[in-house]
């Protein structure tokens, strides 16, 4: 079957994101979730990062009239029924991404603010930072950043769940209809090394989510799998969000079906670690 039928008989999912050659994060990231869930992936490139397990090294940023043309011709191909946005580098890429969604048939995506590596590397430049709060917030269906994005964005401290909510808040005073907060592990310990980009590995802990939808504030919690580092589940996760609400879930039944795929891909990581 050639890619024309294969997306014809599949429902198509549109992910605008980084490309990391390593595969561990971003478009390969959100290609494996959008699969797994049953779609014919499309993906527009915003940046070519330079990066492996260990470190980011550099990136080369594309133009907006790239990326429109990326994506103009998988919308000329036929309908895209769920969308994600990762990293938008350029004050001039995030612009151009909330014309598409404006002017297009596009559905509102699930807006990833990639801002830094976990090696520390800046991923976006402080005036695109602004130019996507203020132009591609209000698009989003929700917006979902981990702990560190979101302390940036509005410049809370966040060390709890009461912390997650203040941020939320914000988030969605900036014009988000939703913000789900990805809190990774906020257990006993769990709150100085999320605000240093970290994850804490105690097995005692929870994995900690918080959703605050129109106002509406739910709380997801599951167990902390402990285990080596696995890159790439915030891309994951929220490509899974996109890839459910896709097929006509709520939000909440998204998020919940989202953070199930990523355990899942979290255990098996850890299992075959341990083999």
């Amino acid at each position: 079957m050639n890619l024309t039928m294969q997306q014809n008989a599949q429902p198509v999912a549109l992910t605008i994101a980084g490309l990391d050659p390593s595969g561990g994060a971003g478009i390969v990231a959100d290609i494996r979730a959008f699969t797994a869930f049953g779609y014919a992936a499309a993906a527009a490139i915003t940046s070519v990062t330079f990066q492996n397990d260990e470190r980011v090294f550099g990136a080369e940023h594309l133009s907006a009239g790239t990326l429109r043309g990326q994506v103009l011709a998988v919308l000329d191909q036929g309908t895209i029924v769920c969308a994600k946005t990762g990293m938008l580098p350029t004050r001039e890429i995030v612009t151009e991404v909330a014309r598409l969604f404006s002017e297009t048939s596009l559905p509102a995506p699930v807006l990833d603010p990639i801002l830094r590596s976990s090696s520390g590397y800046d991923l976006i430049e402080e005036d695109a930072l602004e130019c996507m709060a203020r132009e591609l917030f209000p698009l989003a269906r929700v917006v979902t950043p981990n702990v560190p994005e979101a302390e940036r964005i509005t410049g809370l401290r966040i060390g709890d769940v009461e912390g997650m909510q203040a941020a939320a808040a914000m988030l969605r005073s900036l014009g988000a209809p939703a913000v789900l907060i990805k809190g990774g592990h906020l257990g006993s310990q769990g709150a100085g090394l999320l605000s240093a980009g970290k994850m804490q590995s105690d097995s005692k802990g929870e994995a900690i989510d918080l959703l605050d939808n129109a106002g509406e504030v739910a709380v997801f919690r599951s167990e902390w799998i402990a285990g080596p580092n696995l890159r790439g589940t915030g891309c994951m996760l929220s490509a899974a969000i996109a890839a459910c609400l896709g097929k006509n879930l709520t939000l909440e039944q998204s998020i919940d079906r989202a953070r199930e795929f990523v355990a899942a891909a979290l255990k098996t990581n850890a299992a075959l670690h341990r083999g």
